[in-house]
């Protein structure tokens, strides 16, 4: 007897150390991956330099530095003259606050420390540091579903996707840098809480909510895809006290605090956005209290209760439902927001708010989006589908669920491919996880195998040492004993033993299927070595997207040619000459994409900026590009403009310029002023700058604006991104005159022209008499029209 509990305590000694030295090397590599998450997106830092990137980003950095220096109460209460004129905005109660309360608080932190790092220096590693912490979060969830290996292959693979390093890179000082994580991290929270039942996993889950509400308006892609998952688990007859408690207190919790944060306020129970969660709430105390009721009377009495609670259900439903119809009804777009309407109904954007569908990442993507934002992990997503249903449990639904949202929803708009990457990453790792067990596990049986083979002379007691041995249930153990016992004429209590012993021989199948699993040994080596090269080129692939692809600041472009590499730092030259060469209360004019920019690092005030919450305004802007020089001058000099910016590729191939901009600054202004016609500016249909284009194009003030004196340059005024020489070559401006234009052509400033002064005493003759001065005073046109 002590030889037995010798060799069972030596057992669980070394299972002890063996998990104690599991764990240490996941904790090491988990540390690796957040390096590696890091790391990668440093190239933008290494490449060009620590700079803010795109345009959002530079808001946010304004605002960070605004709270930084006067505090948060003052963050509260700010309201910003600076954009928007004459209407400002109040920052406090329409930013999401949750990018710049973390930058912030990681910079107070730093500098408690004695750590002097500046606002900006902070602001650009806040993203590559939430990617380590995404990461992690991703890790915990994947092993919440399917273990520890499937969740290590998972963080590995987010630390790396090229969906998620193009909106956190370093510089990249968006709301989605630590939106991700808090998305992650909740939905890990709700999975933790649907495996133990914890409440107090259940509050932090709705904590977590909490902080994804004040990240990002995404946050509503949780708050319907919970209840999806709650209501699928109901209905597939899943139900248990851990899914209550694992929905309720978020719905509870989470709401009261998500009203907190002023940009949402009562949006959390009025839009049309949350109705669906209050729904499943309402579903879910239906069902508990039938499960408690049931549990309490016979299916006799059940039978009758179930009848007056159905009809009592039926009513309240009816009640609710005519409610949230009546509110509902009451709102133009139904209690949807625009870009949820968008989302619903991929051509409701372009059919009524043609500003939503003018920005590039609203637009759906293309096929070779999802190869250059996922790679191979498009292919491993079927097999992490099928290892999810084996077996089927309430995380790997989740899962499962996750992905088919995201895969809609990325496929309606190009920027929530951010939203698939976790999803893509999840099922990839899962994916691998179990194809790494089965080969792993067959080459580990076909080794010991070749072992046993090559020492067949020693006697068959060294099968302990074999996988067979080593995987041996109890139950085959007793059919061995019996099996070595001595042949007699069983007793009646023999023949008992015998045949709960034949009882327990369906023990063996599953004994069989595993060994299924098991493949050869040549096949075994192939396949590691196949996902090894799949691995490598995923590698290289997402090391070149981070480095080349998604590393280059917008503020500053490069391109080579056989001169070797060019840099286009236009835009800081251009800001920077407003900075210094105009007044802090000029206004200056421009297209939307420029108004943060504008404000950050020209500190001057704009007309409409990247917020757009007012699309009368932004109409009215691009009215004044699509009128004709005098009539823009005016509606210009109505808002007190002194400035206005454009931004011209014509002269480098720079695409993203006005001039490929300008039909939808047409199509938001014919939107909100009808003299604005679309088919005005085209040419059968076809948008044209060369001598084909329409009058109404060539006379517009954004043609003039940029192309003034364009066929200077090179004699001929040849459009290198339009492929044209221009139409109208030879042209002067009489209300406006140019100021500034950067050295590669790319930005170009003018200033408007001041009204000429009335001289008193010197009139024309009566050409122009009292008859034409009433004339001009009862006919003058508005220039809004």
């Amino acid at each position: 007897m002590a030889e037995p509990e010798a060799s069972s305590a030596a057992a669980n000694g070394g299972g002890r150390l063996r998990n104690a030295f599991g764990g240490v090397l996941s904790a090491f590599t988990l540390l690796l991956i957040g390096v590696l998450a890091f790391s990668i997106r440093l190239f933008s830092v290494i490449k060009y330099e620590s700079v803010i990137h795109e345009f959002d980003p530079y808001f946010n950095f304004r605002v960070t530095q605004f709270l930084s220096k006067n505090g948060i109460y003052e963050f509260w209460n700010w309201f910003d003259d600076r954009t928007w004129y004459p209407l400002g905005r109040v920052i406090g109660g329409t930013v999401y606050p949750g990018l710049t309360l973390t930058a912030g608080t990681i910079w107070w932190l730093l500098n408690s420390l004695n750590i002097p790092l500046s606002v900006e220096t902070v602001c650009v590693f806040t993203a590559p540091i939430f990617s380590a912490n995404a990461s992690w979060a991703t890790y915990l969830l994947t092993k919440e579903a399917k273990g520890t290996g499937a969740g290590l292959m998972a963080a590995a693979i987010l630390a790396m996707v090229p969906s998620y390093i193009s909106r956190s890179v370093a510089g990249s000082y968006d709301n989605e840098a630590v939106a991700i994580f808090a998305l992650i991290f909740t939905f890990y929270l709700y999975v933790k809480t649907l495996n133990t039942g914890s409440l107090f996993y259940a509050t932090l889950n709705a904590l977590s909510y909490f902080y994804m509400v004040c990240s990002w308006g995404g946050y509503t892609f949780i708050i319907n895809l919970i209840p999806m998952h709650v209501l699928l688990c109901i209905v597939t007859g899943r139900y248990s006290s851990r899914l209550y408690i694992a929905y309720a207190p978020l719905v509870i919790l989470g709401t009261l605090l998500a009203a907190l944060v002023p940009v949402v306020g009562f949006n959390a129970v009025m839009t049309s956005e949350h109705f669906a969660s209050f729904l499943v709430f309402i579903i879910l105390h239906v069902v508990a209290l039938v499960y408690y009721i049931k549990g309490l009377l016979t299916p006799r009495l059940f039978k009758v209760a179930m009848t007056l609670v159905i009809s009592v259900g039926l009513a309240v439903c009816f009640a609710v439902v005519a409610v949230l119809v009546a509110l509902v009804a009451s709102s133009p777009t139904k209690g949807w927001s625009g870009r949820s309407l968008s989302l619903l109904d991929p051509t409701y954007a372009s059919k009524y708010i043609p500003i939503i569908a003018s920005v590039s990442e609203h637009q759906p993507p293309t096929w070779p989006s999802y190869f250059m934002d996922i790679n191979v992990l498009a292919f491993l997503i079927p097999a992490g589908i099928i290892s999810c249903f084996l077996p089927l449990s309430d995380a790997s639904s989740f899962m499962v669920l996750y992905l088919v949202t995201a895969v809609y929803f990325s496929g309606v708009m190009v920027r929530l491919m951010l939203v698939l990457a976790p999803a893509a990453c999840i099922l990839s790792g899962i994916a691998l996880s179990e194809v790494f067990g089965v080969l792993t596990r067959s080459l580990k049986f076909q080794l010991s195998k070749l072992f046993d083979d090559s020492s067949s002379a020693v006697p068959a007691s060294g099968d302990s040492s074999t996988e067979r041995a080593t995987n041996s249930t109890k139950s085959e153990n007793g059919n061995e004993k019996s099996e070595t016992a001595p042949k007699e004429k069983p007793s009646k209590k023999n023949r008992k033993k015998e045949k709960e012993m034949a009882e327990s021989v369906p023990v063996k199948p599953n004994k069989k299927e595993k060994r299924l699993l098991v493949l050869p040994f040549e096949l075994s080596i192939m396949g590691i070595l196949l996902l090894i090269v799949l691995g490598g080129f995923y590698v290289v692939h997402c090391v070149w997207a981070a480095a080349e692809a998604y590393s280059a600041p917008s503020i500053v472009l490069t391109s080579r040619s056989r001169d070797g590499l060019h840099v286009f730092d236009d835009f800081r030259e251009a800001y920077a000459w407003l900075s210094h060469n105009t007044d802090v209360d000029d206004k200056v004019a421009s297209w939307w994409d420029y108004g943060y920019q504008t404000t950050a690092m020209a500190n001057r005030t704009v007309i409409v900026d990247n917020n757009t919450w007012n699309n009368t305004h932004i109409a009215t802007v691009g009215t004044a590009m699509s009128s004709p020089e005098k009539a823009a001058w005016e509606i210009f000099n109505s808002l007190d403009v002194k400035y206005v910016l454009v931004v011209f590729g014509g002269l480098v191939g720079y695409p993203s310029d006005d001039i490929n901009k300008f039909l939808w600054m047409v199509r938001i202004g014919g939107g909100v002023f009808p003299h604005i016609k679309e088919p005005d500016y085209l040419r059968d249909g076809q948008y044209r700058v060369d001598a084909q284009a329409t009058p109404t194009m060539l006379n517009c003030l954004m043609y003039k604006l940029c192309y003034y004196r364009f066929v200077e340059t090179d004699g001929k005024g040849f459009d290198r991104v339009r492929g044209y020489e221009i139409g109208k070559k030879h042209f002067k401006l009489t209300h406006f005159e140019e100021v500034f234009t950067t050295h590669h052509w790319m930005v170009r400033i003018y200033k408007l022209k001041p009204q000429k002064n009335r001289v008193r005493g010197k009139l024309k003759k009566l050409k122009s008499g009292a008859k034409s001065s009433s004339t001009l005073a009862a006919g003058r046109k508005n220039p809004w029209q």
